[in-house]
């Protein structure tokens, strides 16, 4: 009986380590994670090197900010969606991103994207005529 008692004691803590050694690897790579995914919201670079290739895409007014980072995900233009709407809602270009058809190029930085793309067409500015 006593013998029983010592292995179960034993099988307790070593669960009881083997846990807490699971929540501490855990909260390692969660905190990684989320450090590395906050030094590339201000740190990304372009997805290619000038001069790039250019890429035309349209954006309606029906379509979200996140529907956006998608498409631009989609055509090569950014590495991650998620990570070029998180830097579109930390930015001065939250919401203002308006509806258009652009020519965007992969050597563009997210930040000069956004520019462009809420920046008054041409057309509104009166420079085409």
């Amino acid at each position: 009986m006593n013998l029983n008692k010592v292995v179960f004691k034993f099988v307790s803590i070593s669960s009881s380590i083997l846990v807490a050694l699971l929540v501490i690897v855990g909260l390692v790579r969660i905190g990684s994670y989320c450090y590395e995914f906050g030094y590339r919201v201000f740190t990304e670079q372009p997805v290619d090197a000038a001069p790039g290739r250019d890429v035309v895409v349209q954006v309606t007014g029906t379509m979200s900010e996140r529907e956006i980072s998608t498409m631009l995900a989609d055509e090569g233009l950014v590495d991650d969606g998620l990570l070029f709407f998180a830097q579109l809602k930390l930015s001065a270009y939250s919401g203002d991103l308006r509806p258009g058809i652009y020519t965007l190029n992969t050597s563009m930085t997210a930040h000069e994207m956004m520019a462009l793309m809420a920046s008054e067409s041409q057309e509104e500015a009166g420079e085409i005529p």
